[in-house]
Parts: C-alpha cells; sequence; structure tokens
C-alpha cells in the first residue's frame, strides 16, 4: 500500500527530531534539516500536482476536496501531529508548518479542509488518555476520515465565555449534551467532534467548561446547509445542533472543568500553523506578482521597473519572511516543550495581514486583471480574509500579545522582548 511505503520511509529520517536536529549547533539556526526538506519538497510536489491545477474549480463549485484529502492522507501531509504509536508520523509543529505553507499556497480551503484534523485532533493530543487516543486518533491512521473542532456558536466566537451549549451529567456517568455550534469546518464529513460544553454555570471560564469526544453518528446530531463563504469555499463550513445527545462517560477528554484550557493549549499547537497557511497564500500572490510584473509592459517598460510596483513587491517579500521567521518560533518553541501561547499569537496576527496586504497589492499590480476571475489574485484576496478571524481573530491575538506585555513588565523582566 503507497501509505505504508512512504510512512516506513519517512518515519526513520524523522524521529521527532533526532539528537542533531534537537540539540542543532550552538546559537541561533537558520536551516531546516534535511528530513524538513525531504517534507517540504513533498508537500511542495504534491501542492504542485494535485492541488494548484483544481483549486479555481473546487473554489467555483464549493465542492469539498475528498479525493485531494485522500491523496494527502496516503502522503502521511494529513494528521501529522498524532503520535507513531496511533499509526501517525508524530511530526513537530514546525514539520507540520512546512506542509501547511505549501499546502495554503496551492489553495488555502483545500489546506483548511486538511488543517482542521489537526486541530479537532490537537485537544487529544494534549489532554486524551491511552484509550481516547487510540480509539480516535487511531482511526485516522487507519482510513482518510475527517473530524471537526466545535467551538464557536451563532453568538459566542470570540467570547468563549459566552458559550451557550451546555451538557449535564447523568447518574449513570453520562452527559446530555444540548445546543448549538456554528462555523464548524468540515461537520459535514466529520466522523468525530471536539465540542466544548458548558457544565458548572456558576463557575468562571476558566472552570465552567468541558471538552468531549462525541462520534458523528450519535442521534440528536443535526447537521445545517453548507455555508456560501467570500472564499475557501472548498472548505466545509456550517451549523451543528446537539438535542439530548448522549455521550459516554469516557468520552469526557482531561477532568471536568478542563474543557476551555484544553482547548486554548491546542492552539499552541494550531495557531502557528494557521499563520504558516497565510505566508502561503501571501507567498502565491507575490510570486504572481512578481511574474506579472515582469511580464506586463506599461509607457514602454515592464511594470516592475516602475518603482510604485517595485516598492509594492518589496513590502511584500519583507512581510513573508518575517512572518515565517515568526511562525517558525512559535512552532519551535512548542517542539521544545515552551510555553509559546505569546508568539503563537504574534506569528497568526502578523501572518493573517500580511496575507491580506499581498492579496491585496496583487489585486492592484494585476489592475483589472486583478479583479477578474481569469487570473489567481482575486481569489487570494478572497481567500485571505478568514486568517484574521478564524482560531481567533486579529483582535484577541493582540489582546493576548498585550496581556502578555504586561505580565512581563509586572515581573520585572529586564526586558520585554526578544531573548
Amino acid at each position: 500500500m503507497l501509505r505504508s511505503s512512504v510512512l516506513s520511509k519517512l518515519r526513520p529520517l524523522i524521529r521527532h527530531y533526532s539528537s542533531e536536529a534537537t540539540a542543532g549547533p550552538l546559537g541561533i539556526s537558520f536551516s531546516l534539516t534535511e528530513e524538513q526538506k525531504s517534507i517540504q519538497e513533498m508537500a511542495r510536489k504534491f501542492t504542485k500536482d494535485e492541488i494548484i491545477p483544481v483549486a479555481a474549480e473546487h473554489d467555483q463549485t464549493g465542492k469539498y476536496p475528498w479525493e485531494i484529502i485522500k491523496k494527502a492522507w496516503e502522503l502521511g501531509l494529513v494528521n501529522t501531529h498524532v503520535e507513531s504509536k496511533y499509526g501517525g508520523m508524530e511530526l513537530g509543529v514546525l514539520d507540520s508548518a512546512l506542509i501547511s505553507e505549501e499546502l495554503a499556497y496551492g489553495c488555502s480551503g483545500i489546506q483548511t479542509a486538511i488543517e482542521a484534523n489537526n486541530l479537532a485532533e490537537a485537544p487529544l493530543v494534549v489532554a486524551g488518555n491511552d484509550f481516547q487516543k487510540k480509539k480516535y486518533l487511531g482511526r485516522m491512521t487507519e482510513e482518510p476520515l475527517v473530524a471537526s473542532y466545535g467551538v464557536t456558536e451563532p453568538g459566542a466566537g470570540s467570547d468563549v465565555a459566552g458559550l451557550r451549549t451546555q451538557a449535564v451529567k447523568k447518574s449513570d456517568g453520562s452527559w446530555v449534551l444540548n445546543g448549538q455550534k456554528m462555523w464548524i469546518t468540515n461537520a459535514g464529513h466529520a466522523n468525530w467532534f471536539f465540542v466544548l460544553a458548558r457544565t458548572n454555570s456558576n463557575a468562571g471560564a476558566g472552570n465552567a467548561f468541558t471538552g468531549f469526544i462525541v462520534d458523528a453518528d450519535t442521534p440528536g446530531i443535526t447537521l445545517g446547509r453548507k455555508e456560501i463563504n467570500m472564499g475557501q469555499r472548498a472548505s466545509d463550513t456550517r451549523g451543528v445542533t446537539f438535542e439530548d445527545v448522549v455521550v459516554p462517560a469516557e468520552n469526557v477528554l482531561g477532568s471536568e472543568g478542563e474543557g476551555f484550557k484544553i482547548a486554548m493549549k491546542a492552539f499552541d499547537i494550531t495557531r502557528p500553523l494557521v499563520a504558516a497557511g497565510a505566508v502561503g497564500l501571501a507567498r502565491r500572490a507575490m510570486e504572481e506578482s512578481v511574474r506579472y510584473s515582469l511580464e506586463r509592459k506599461t509607457m514602454g517598460k515592464p511594470i516592475f521597473n516602475h518603482q510604485a510596483v517595485a516598492f509594492m513587491l518589496a513590502d511584500m517579500i519583507m512581510g513573508i519572511e518575517s512572518s515565517r521567521l515568526m511562525v517558525y518560533r512559535s512552532a519551535w518553541m512548542r517542539d521544545q516543550g515552551q510555553r509559546n501561547t505569546w508568539y503563537a499569537s504574534m506569528a497568526k496576527a502578523m501572518a493573517s495581514e500580511v496575507a491580506n496586504k499581498c492579496a491585496a497589492d496583487a489585486v492592484q499590480i494585476f489592475g483589472g486583471n486583478g479583479f477578474n476571475t481569469e487570473y489567481p489574485v482575486e481569489k487570494l484576496m478572497r481567500d485571505a480574509k478568514i486568517f484574521m478571524i478564524y482560531e481567533g481573530t486579529s483582535q484577541i491575538q493582540r489582546l493576548v500579545v498585550s496581556r502578555g506585555l504586561a505580565d512581563l513588565a509586572q515581573s520585572g523582566a529586564t526586558t520585554l522582548g526578544g531573548f
């Protein structure tokens, strides 16, 4: 089987990370290991061969990219954080960021459909017991399946404390879920959901919620229609209603009341990957713009030679390189067991806004052609916007970052940033 062959070759190389990769040279290094370069090249080739040729079609039709997901699964580009003992690649966040950037370069909607698995699985990675991981993460590596992260609600996105979905404990230890979630990625195709529900109405947000693993075929679950969004239309986004949905006690993730903390810890893994996706989109916008500006002529010369255009391109690459460094740092910190929440928020906010700026400037450089669907940049502009919204808006990231600054200042730190 293709998947077994690929994984058997890659696992001995990657072994998260080899002693050489973990220790690294003394001081700072900006080099990827040979194994990471192989992962990057594989994802880049997959994107070129499988995603770019069909990206426009999926955008126009909204068709869910099942065939692409299956091929990516065969190569080990899906479920990258799952431990090897459950059949996964056990890649680090930095390894996964390399993949996310390349996939998003081809189509961030397809990348989001793939990336949503990592988001749904992250709570299990940080808090699941062996039984839960074997049952739910293990099945993801046995066949191409998708899962969903169910936190956002119609009236509560950034305001997690406002979540109204409730879970009530029964005498036999099981729980009954009631409530509605919204904007849930992969919901229409999910095999299971991670669901955050209120279990203590009198506690503060930090102790009021519990995380649950909910099988998608459980009676009482109703899926809403596929939402037609501005961009990333290949991704499946829906509302999900839970009406008297019974969840066994064994599907409680961590302990009762720990759900909010688990959900936030999951973001330490996934926000760097969202940021990496934004870098991939920004890079695509920049490369398309450079090629076009060298071919398109006005006033007797390529528009690249007009300073107004050249400076936009210079700003693009500066933003992309800076964002990528933030992605790598936040991902590397998580892989080293260091708390990366602050840096993950910086990376996510910066990269998402750079992506939007690059996409908008690409449309401007293309002029009238940029506004036309025959060229790829109008799709990039539509796709880019959601990076500033999902997995925490840019405003929420700034809240995290500013509070981090206050904490550092009050702790008496000699410097409020840097090493």
